[in-house]
């Protein structure tokens, strides 16, 4: 599919990709600049809640360490 940019900036999102996100006038989206292009997703509007808390804590464990912790340590491997 395929659309072109007018001297606004604007650019036509196809009907039949409009209907499968659900994207209606006034909705939302968010562009994200990736290393083969440009990412489009159905946005928010306003900040979620979790992006507000984000970064804030600290990590002091890696996520195999902390599964370790709550389940007990994994069996050793038999090679």
């Amino acid at each position: 599919m395929n659309s072109s940019i007018s001297s606004k900036g604007q650019v036509t999102v196809p009907k039949a990709l409009r209907d499968r996100l659900g994207l209606k006038a006034g909705t939302t989206v968010e562009f994200e600049l990736t290393d083969g292009g440009v990412l489009m997703r159905k946005g928010h509007k306003g900040q979620r809640p979790v992006d507000r808390v984000r970064g804030v804590l600290e990590r002091r464990h890696s996520t195999d360490e902390l599964i370790d912790q709550m389940r007990g340590a994994r069996p050793r491997r038999r090679d």
